[in-house]
């Protein structure tokens, strides 16, 4: 309910101009939103708008025509809706499309036709060989046919717009309409074509021969599998839009979004026209539709600068009548588009001719859907280099040219990976660690490790400080590909519980094991006081605490909360902060050429324990507030607890024992490297998966799934 800008928003505006400087310090970004920086920077505008030629601007040799008109009576539509059932849309996916889909049917007006099919290997078309009214009963009927779309099958792209091509066209055909109202199919996949045909070449011609320049065709891809390509190519060369959404966004509310954009059209075949002797290399001037709430954009170089009016015609059409406006603008007028004086308008030379940068915006654009579009690679070739060439001299950014940043002024130190040691944090906190061998010889290690990092990990290994006894023990858990190890559950006490879930790779050659495990997931859980989770994995976190976010581990973030706080040093380390007494550091460890018997993974530490209750178990939080004695064995059968100036005598002695809960485990001294090899740990290794040192065995921490939150040791539920 906010109107208000957020911090340092700067609004300068004139009666005809208007710019918006957005500059917020780091601080002022963690105000702004939970996201912070991830936010998206919304405007907001309109103009006072009227049924005329709209406004037309000129500066400098070159002029920019916005037309968006209002209080127009809106036009029929005929539409067409093929959506998406096979296999993979299986649940969140076909849920939000089919909620989406209600609230559309609901918004079409009792003037529209419209029809739905539904595609996988099969296709499926709600009412045969024709379009029907928006009545209540069709609306119902509609609705049940959607509800019961179950996902199935392969991907039929190509046959399913056939279908919806034909039974468009030949609805346009056998009922005489008049271009007076608006046909378009709504075109929703989550892949690319499986079954039928499906080269995309093919798929395109196919699809451009069947619409025939007859209506527009709107397509909307969901997930990372989707071939956004194809479905930008078949908008563009079929007068339509395309949308991307992530499958983790929500897509309902996306989809019902983007129907808001084109469900209410005003007007069609849309023509600006000037004279030929007066301007050139004019933007698109022809637009098949105008949708209420959007705004048609033309904008050109003028040829005669002695004249002093540039003439103006848009022909249209809408649902009652067609459409022909004209007008002459004046063009010596500076003073109309002077911002001299005007706070926020007149820093930077490139901002004074505004207009020749949006010329120069829609005409890359307009490139850059033209090699979208081309098959031949020169002619790709000459758009690319004539784009790349104008937004190097404009300075815009395109997926030809980057943008470098120089810093100035207030400077944020750069991410750097910290971790906790028990012997300098003055804590006295045990540091219980989950990490792999050092790197091999000739590899650099790196205080900011980053995408590249390269180390070698064998199964999990574990490594448990005692720093009151001044020794470290360590034990491997040799596990099977998919296990998923309950690493600490106190799920009764404080509530929280983490889950770990191997992935194999090949053992290296003439190694002694049959496979190497990693983890490729952790999965954090808490629900005091409110329930959330993390599932954290080299590439992506999901947090969700009620709403649902997504955060890359290439990119660095901080998230807060009221009770959780994940901070993200880019392809380093996840910091998860819980109630601000547990904390968990989560490495990141991906290869850019992996060997065959590696993979991308993560290792596991806690650094703060101060809220996990003395209950907690698992294979680390057992060891959370339990002491463990270190027994030097003798010949005779009696054994005599070591002092800890004996400890460093003791070190060679392969006969060592520990003394655990009564039980007694044999030990040899070894040393590993954590924190990806940049520490090194003298510790005594129990052997046989941690045989007497652990509770039970290994299979006992075993979980039936990530989100398993067992309440105590040896059983296991669901939250």
């Amino acid at each position: 309910g906010d109107v208000s800008p957020p911090p340092s928003t700067v609004v300068g505006h004139t009666k005809t101009l208007a710019k918006v400087t957005f500059n917020p310090s780091v601080v002022e970004q963690t105000r702004i939103a939970r996201n912070g920086i991830l936010g998206d920077f919304i405007i907001r505008y309109d103009v006072n708008r009227e049924l005329s030629v709209g406004d037309v601007q000129i500066l400098n040799g070159y002029f920019v025509h916005y037309f968006a008109p209002t209080d127009l009576p809106p036009l029929p539509k005929n539409v067409v809706f093929v959506l998406d059932s096979s296999a993979s849309m299986v649940g969140t996916k076909l849920k939000q499309t089919k909620e989406a889909l209600f609230t559309i049917l609901q918004d079409l007006r009792p003037e529209d036709h419209f029809n739905i099919i539904g595609f996988s290997n099969r296709i499926k078309v709600w009412q045969q060989d024709r379009l029907v009214p928006v009545t209540p009963n069709n609306i119902r009927d509609a609705k049940k046919y959607i509800h019961n779309m179950s996902p199935t099958g392969g991907t039929n792209i190509n046959s399913a717009l056939q279908t919806g091509a034909k039974l468009l066209n030949d609805y346009i055909a056998q009922n005489d309409i008049d271009a007076r109202t608006v046909s378009l199919i709504i075109f929703l996949t989550d892949g690319r074509p499986t079954v039928g045909e499906t080269q995309s070449s093919k798929i395109l011609s196919n699809t451009k021969d069947a619409i025939r320049d007859k209506f527009c065709l709107f397509t909307i891809g969901i997930g990372n599998d989707v071939d956004q390509k194809l479905l930008e190519r078949m908008a563009l060369e079929n007068c339509g839009m395309t949308r991307h959404f992530q499958e983790d966004e929500d897509a309902a509310s996306h989809l019902k979004g983007f129907y808001d954009e084109i469900g209410t059209p005003l007007l069609s075949d849309i023509r600006v026209d000037y004279p030929e002797d007066n301007v050139e290399q004019v933007t698109q001037n022809f637009f098949p539709n105008y949708f209420n709430g959007s705004e048609i954009i033309i904008a050109g170089k003028l040829i005669n600068r002695t004249s002093d009016s540039l003439h103006v015609e848009v022909t249209a059409s809408n649902s009652k009548k067609y459409i022909l406006l004209k007008t002459d603008v004046a063009i010596d007028l500076p003073s109309r588009n002077d911002i001299r004086g005007v706070p926020g308008l007149e820093d930077g030379k490139g901002d004074k001719n505004y207009i020749e940068r949006a010329w120069s915006y829609l005409t890359i654009r307009e490139l850059l859907n033209s090699r979208l579009k081309s098959d031949d690679n020169q002619e790709k070739d000459h758009l690319m280099e004539k784009a790349k060439s104008m937004a190097l001299a404009y300075n815009f950014v395109t997926p030809f040219t980057v943008l470098k940043m120089r810093e100035a002024g207030l400077h944020s130190e750069r991410p750097q990976e910290e971790f906790i040691s028990p012997s300098t944090d003055g804590i006295g906190e045990k540091l219980q660690s989950l990490q792999g061998h050092k790197a091999p010889p000739g590899m650099r290690k790196k205080n900011n490790p980053c995408i590249d990092k390269k180390s070698s990990d064998g199964d999990p290994h574990f490594v448990i400080d005692f720093p009151s006894s001044k020794f470290s023990i360590c034990f491997n858990i040799d596990g099977e590909p998919g296990d998923i190890l309950r690493l600490v559950s106190d799920h009764k006490e404080s509530g929280v519980t983490v889950n770990g879930q191997l992935i194999g790779a090949p053992a290296p050659h003439k190694g002694h094991k049959k496979h190497r495990t990693y983890f490729s997931t952790i999965t954090i859980l808490s629900n005091k006081p409110e329930r959330s989770y993390l599932e954290i994995t080299p590439k992506r976190i999901i947090l969700d605490d009620g709403e649902r976010l997504l955060l890359a581990c290439d990119r660095s973030a901080v998230v807060r909360s009221s009770s959780l706080e994940v901070s993200v040093s880019a392809n380093s380390n996840v910091t998860v902060t819980i109630r601000d007494t547990i904390s968990f550091v989560i490495l990141i460890h991906r290869y850019k050429k992996p060997a065959r018997y590696q993979r991308d993974h993560l290792g596991f530490y806690i650094s703060n324990s101060k809220g996990l209750s003395s209950d907690s178990h698992g294979l680390l939080g057992q060891f959370l507030n339990h002491e463990v004695k270190l027994l030097q064995e003798s010949l005779n059968p009696s054994h005599q607890q070591v002092g800890q100036n004996q400890t460093q005598a003791s070190k060679p002695n392969p006969t060592n024992t520990l003394k655990v809960k009564g039980r007694l485990v044999p030990v040899v001294w070894k040393q590993r490297r954590i924190y990806n090899g940049q520490q090194e740990v003298d510790c005594w290794f129990a052997k046989n998966n941690a045989d007497k040192l652990i509770d039970g065995s290994y299979k006992d921490y075993l979980a039936s799934h990530p989100f398993d939150t067992g309440t105590s040791f040896g059983t296991m539920n669901s939250p």
